[in-house]
């Protein structure tokens, strides 16, 4: 009787056994992993999804990946249809490949079932992060984080009323944040190789990176200004005369005048990083970059505070701005779509978007952007709320990365090597991208 008692105490010991790791193997599983770049919102939304765990009892885990590998990391485990990421917040040009080729989980029903509504965030992201086909209301991804190509500059210098006095005489007018290119070429002129505290500055560090996307996010805030446009309005793929046009050829002329009057010697592959560090270290009077640094900018020991100040992109004829930014998708592979989604309904409240904004992320949401008080929230608001209604973006067709890498090679060629002028490097340009488009089956095909 001893023994048969001892038989049921060891059975119930091993089935409770038994449950304890059957519930922590769950408890496991109750993972979510977030791809990304490495960046500080990147870091901020760390911060922000502890609000999520606790919540739920999911465990978040992240795949961060620096800026000049994340498109190739990213891209090669989407097409390998890899299972790293649950969660993505992919480039907003990625979004015609990855709804066309299926690696993101299109989220309309999703938004409708849980009072999503698209109309809730800024126009300009929804268009730019979520929808495929454009101009359609299909939805792969909710806006994350908003961006948008804009500048820094060294708010104590041009308060220094010596250079002030020096600068309006000149110039019959104050140094004061450019509204115009045309002011921003005369004040970047004002300070290239000056000297001041004893160490020989320069005018403005631009995007000049070739090899990814760097000078092509550049040139075409220029481009933009004098009426570039990718393509017909009226007549998609009809590029001739659009991207390379009158208007185009003057842009990408004044970039490289920019190029050549006002930046730092040995400025000719320069994109994020490198313009931070320009600017960090005290070589420059004006960085261009994308908002999402204005934050780590404004905190930071040697140029935060009352040393920078920030402007939107300056107006030509026109005035847009290169959009940056990112939405947030659920992968299709991943195994965990379900608890992906509810990831995603978390972010997208109200409460949680105000957390996002006020810890450094960049909210796309109208609520918060257009509440009272919003513009004087921080140094930076205003000029993320106005680059937010200027914004265009290159290409997201599904062929994005060949007509990137003909962009880049062309103007480059021009800007930085000084091959050719402007006309001859967008009619070469025009040519490459019909080809792309030709065989991509989207125009008619050389015969």
């Amino acid at each position: 009787m001893s023994f048969n008692k001892s038989k049921v105490a060891i059975a119930a010991s091993a089935f409770a056994m038994a449950a304890l790791m059957s519930g922590g193997a769950q408890a496991q599983q109750k993972t979510l992993t977030l791809c990304w770049a490495a960046w500080d919102p990147a870091n901020a939304l760390v911060e922000l999804s502890k609000d999520f765990t606790a919540k739920t009892g999911i465990a978040m885990k992240y795949e961060f990946v620096p800026w000049p590998n994340f498109a190739q990391r990213m891209l090669n485990e989407l097409n390998s249809k890899g299972k790293l990421c649950d969660l993505l917040i992919g480039d907003s040009q990625w979004i015609g490949s990855a709804a066309t080729e299926g690696h993101y989980v299109k989220l309309n029903e999703f938004f409708d079932k849980n009072g999503i509504k698209m109309t809730d965030f800024a126009p300009a992201t929804v268009e730019g992060y979520s929808t495929w086909p454009k101009g359609t209301k299909n939805y792969w991804a909710l806006p994350a984080m908003g961006d948008a190509v804009a500048f820094t500059y060294r708010k104590d210098w041009f308060a220094r009323p010596e250079l002030r006095a020096e600068f309006k005489q000149k110039n019959g007018h104050d140094l004061a944040p450019p509204k115009t290119w045309d002011e921003f070429k005369l004040i970047g002129q004002f300070f290239q190789n000056r000297v001041i505290d004893g160490k020989k500055v320069y005018g403005a560090a631009l995007y000049t990176e070739r090899g990814s996307e760097g000078i092509t996010m550049g040139v075409t805030n220029t481009m933009y200004a004098y009426g570039m446009e990718y393509d017909n309005p009226k007549k998609p793929y009809d590029m001739k005369g659009f991207i390379n046009g009158a208007g185009a050829a003057k842009g990408l002329k004044l970039y490289k005048d920019l190029y050549d009057c006002c930046t730092p010697p040995g400025h000719s592959n320069a994109y994020m990083s490198e313009d931070l560090d320009s600017y960090k270290s005290g070589q420059v009077a004006m960085q261009m970059n994308f908002i999402a640094f204005f934050p780590g900018i404004s905190k930071d020991p040697q140029v935060g505070g009352e040393k920078t100040g920030f402007f939107p992109i300056p107006k030509g004829d026109k005035q847009f701005a290169q959009l940056g930014g990112q939405g947030i998708s659920v992968v299709k592979y991943s195994d965990k779509k379900d608890m992906a989604l509810e990831y995603m309904k978390w972010f997208a409240q109200p409460a949680i978007q105000q957390k996002w904004w006020d810890g450094g992320g960049f909210s796309c949401l109208n609520a918060i952007l257009n509440q009272p008080g919003f513009a004087t929230s921080t140094s930076y608001a205003q000029v993320f709320q106005d680059s937010m209604k200027m914004v265009k973006d290159f290409w997201a067709e599904p062929t994005y990365a060949q007509l990137l890498l003909a962009m880049q090679n062309r103007v480059h060629d021009y800007v930085v090597a000084g091959k050719g002028t402007p006309q001859t490097a967008l009619d070469a340009l025009e040519k490459d991208w019909e080809e792309v488009f030709k065989e991509d089956g989207k125009i008619g095909k050389s015969k």
